[in-house]
């Protein structure tokens, strides 16, 4: 019962900044497991109030007696009857115990709930229009290239053809309407409650969902017309969503290659998958799916590679999903976010990416994570310009104008201080170099991305 007595109290304060709140919190629980928790009943909040007053909870002899907090009832209930597992924590407690003796109570409430909304599940119950602290503000859509072309999707398809354009993502507020991107090329957004997976556009792989901020790497790999890439390598490539970008790329020259690296047994299914449903039979050479370690490749064996995407293992702290999909893991570890923790992230980092930066005719690697602490962007980039090997190689970082010019965000000026020798124009063109994207504030997850080039 201790995660339910540790999380009571941000259900009580709401869901303003509550992942910050949380996760600077001292909890004994992982904090991804406290956030997910909480989040979670704040977004059936309405249903769970319901069914707390109809089935008459808080006026239970033994409930009254032990002076439950509402706020504990509704965590109570909404892993009783809204998480997958339907049960509550284990371990007995007089509280778990008194609340457990009326749970038919509550389930008969839960059933008319869901006859009165016409649904059969509670993930289908109907949740109000303003979003919650899990849920994208938008829904990032790229049309795959590689099968079609935005002008034909949008004739071919009625789903798209019927949504209103509008002007920014401002007017994203509500199901009906389509914003095109200004920084990413056949990039779309839509509300996040638009019913996409459905259609056959995404059935048939001609769309894929992928934030715009993870849409990055492979626009800054191609986005200088002087600099054009036929063989690149995605060196950290599963689910494939930046791969499949990458390859939207070279698919435009002929025996143009993205080949994949990945070295998890599970992650590398999910991205072969991906990767077929992206490119079809008809392109089935233009990528390839590799079940290997990147850094234990040669890069003597790549003599023809010129580009590379490295977007390592991460901290997450840019993905405000991820607290969800960890605390639903079969593993409840602790796991704090602390110095410690993120200076090992970017031991690994610098590690692969100075792998990626001796392939021999390699001229640009960009660099990336979804996180938001500079330990493992800027720091690992000026760790990286500092090594004495990379800086005989003759590697710097590109100048703004070819990295997402119109991206206002950039890296953070103050970090490269120790490389510029107080030079503050100097600072501030290095981080011209990288973009950076705020989590919610700018559309989607948090992410960092640096483009590095070699001088010849």
């Amino acid at each position: 019962m201790k995660l339910y007595f540790e999380a009571e109290k941000f259900v009580k304060e709401g869901d303003r900044g509550l992942k910050n709140r949380i996760f600077n919190a001292k909890l004994t629980n992982s904090p991804k497991h406290v956030y997910a928790l909480v989040i979670c009943t704040l977004k059936y909040k309405e249903y769970i109030n319901e069914i707390i007053r109809k089935s008459k909870l808080k006026d239970v002899p033994q409930i009254k007696k032990l002076k439950v907090k509402d706020s504990l009832l509704m965590l109570l209930v909404h892993d009783f009857l809204f998480s997958a597992k339907g049960r509550i924590q284990l371990g007995k407690h007089p509280i778990k115990d008194a609340f457990l003796l009326n749970k038919t109570r509550m389930q008969a409430e839960l059933t008319k709930l869901k006859l009165k909304h016409k649904v059969k599940s509670v993930d289908q119950l109907p949740l109000k229009d303003g979003l919650d602290d899990d849920e994208t503000p938008i829904r990032w859509i790229r049309v795959n290239t590689i099968k079609t072309d935005a002008e034909s999707l949008f004739k071919k398809h009625a789903f798209f053809s019927n949504l209103e354009k509008v002007d920014s993502i401002e007017e994203i507020t509500k199901p009906g309407v389509i914003y095109q991107d200004s920084h990413i090329k056949n990039l779309y957004g839509i509300h996040p409650r638009e019913k996409l997976t459905s259609t056959d556009a995404y059935l048939h792989g001609e769309v894929i969902i992928q934030d715009r901020a993870s849409c990055f790497p492979a626009e800054i790999l191609n986005y200088d017309e002087n600099d054009i890439h036929s063989e690149v390598i995605d060196a950290c490539a599963a689910p494939g969503n930046k791969t499949t970008h990458a390859a939207s790329y070279v698919n435009n020259h002929e025996n143009g290659v993205v080949y994949a690296f990945e070295r998890d047994n599970q992650r590398v299914k999910v991205l072969k998958t991906m990767c077929e449903k992206a490119a079809g039979k008809s392109k089935k050479n233009l990528i390839h799916p590799t079940h290997s370690d990147f850094t234990k490749i040669s890069p003597k064996d790549f003599p023809t590679i010129t580009g590379l995407i490295v977007d390592p293992s991460c901290s997450g702290s840019g993905i405000f999903g991820r607290a969800i999909e960890d605390a639903n893991a079969e593993e409840q570890t602790k796991e704090e976010i602390d110095t410690e923790r993120l200076n090992k992230l970017a031991g690994f980092q610098f590690k692969i990416m100075k792998h990626a930066l001796s392939f021999p005719s390699a001229r640009k690697v960009v660099y990336s994570t979804c996180s938001i602490h500079p330990h493992e962007n800027e720091r690992v980039v000026v760790d990286l310009l500092s090594d004495p090997d990379i800086k005989k190689q003759g590697w710097t970082l590109a100048k703004r104008e070819v990295v997402i010019p119109s991206w206002e965000r950039r890296g953070w000026e103050q970090e490269f201080t120790s490389i510029c020798d107080g030079d503050k124009d100097k600072c501030i063109e290095m981080a011209g170099g990288c973009v950076r994207s705020v989590p919610k504030e700018d559309g989607g997850i948090g992410f960092f991305a640096a483009c590095f080039i070699r001088q010849t």
